[in-house]
């Protein structure tokens, strides 16, 4: 990780310890504590914090929208946990389940609550500017959520349904964070632009290296055993892909697989469908298409307004998201 962006994390888990979460019911409040005290990756308010910093050379002028951007990504996984029905985040029991699904949904909202809080301690002359983007991103990360669920139950979904459910549900918020710290800190508004874009892209091929890895990663690098998403007959991109581009036979074969749910049969099914993957292609195609984001997104990062070594923090964050050395 760049130098850079740990001070800025540093920055940011500075301010979250110094957020009190004691009121009346204190009930309403504990979920919230907990669940921030999880940890997480921060990267999202820390790059809110570090575009300020390359057009000002002050980041604390954007801590408050970086804390309020923040507790609302936090805000938004309390509520897919119950959603979901998840057991576990971070490795501990979700707000729902060390709590109840009333504590989990009155404290997310509680929190939704307060990320605008934080978010309108921005100054004056920019509160309706930034208060106009961040409401945007809330919304359509919600729209993202929705369309991720709804895919759920559809049979068929595109290729482009699945980028545009994606891009709301995980790379806008990512993209809003470097542009509301970069309008902060003054920069010219074609930077701000490009830098929303080096977001998108980059969080577009983060999600589907994500789906990659989950497929053909190594356990002890991912971090967890692969497979799960086939297990679970998740529409990801190589499913989506798999689905189209396979000729019948194979297409028949693949259905099939996705409708066995026989514990025993885990291993084969893992096994057969990533067969089918390398068979229709679409385990390269998957490649490309992250390839194509990344490159896009170093692309952006190259024709900002800014010093080259501003430029090569971005480019850098960049290759290490990606596990790439540059």
């Amino acid at each position: 990780m760049e130098p850079k962006v740990k001070e800025q994390i540093a920055l940011i888990e500075k301010a979250l310890s110094k957020i009190s979460w004691k009121g009346n019911p204190q009930s309403l409040y504990d979920p919230i504590d907990y669940v921030l005290s999880l940890g997480g990756k921060r990267i999202r308010p820390a790059l809110c914090t570090l575009a300020c910093e390359f057009y000002s050379e002050d980041a604390e002028k954007a801590i408050p929208a970086a804390l309020g951007l923040e507790i609302f990504h936090n805000f938004t996984l309390l509520h897919d946990d119950i959603m979901d029905r998840a057991d576990t985040r971070r490795g501990q029991a979700t707000v729902h389940k060390k709590w109840n699904d009333n504590a989990a949904i009155l404290s997310g909202d509680a929190m939704l609550i307060c990320a605008y809080q934080h978010v309108a301690q921005v100054e004056g002359h920019l509160l309706s500017n930034i208060m106009t983007l961040f409401s945007k991103v809330a919304l359509e990360v919600c729209k993202g959520q929705q369309l991720d669920m709804s895919f759920e139950t559809r049979e068929a979904v595109s290729v482009d349904e699945y980028i545009e459910m994606i891009r709301l549900k995980t790379a806008v918020l990512l993209a809003t964070s470097l542009e509301i710290g970069a309008i902060i800190g003054g920069a010219p508004s074609t930077d701000s632009d490009l830098l929303y874009n080096y977001g998108i892209n980059l969080g577009l091929a983060f999600q589907l290296r994500d789906d990659y890895l989950d497929a053909f990663g190594d356990p002890k690098e991912f971090g967890k055993q692969i497979g799960g998403d086939i297990k679970c007959n998740k529409k990801t991109y190589l499913l989506i892909n798999a689905l189209e581009t396979a000729d019948e036979e194979t297409a028949l074969n693949l259905k099939n697989w996705l409708g066995t749910n026989n514990v025993n049969d885990e291993k084969a099914k893992i096994q057969a469908v990533l067969d089918i993957y390398r068979k229709t292609g679409s385990d390269k195609r998957c490649e490309e298409a992250i390839q194509d984001f990344f490159e896009k997104s170093v692309v952006c990062a190259k024709q900002l307004q800014l010093p080259e070594y501003k430029k090569d923090i971005l480019i850098n964050l960049a290759y290490h998201l990606m596990g790439r050395k540059k």
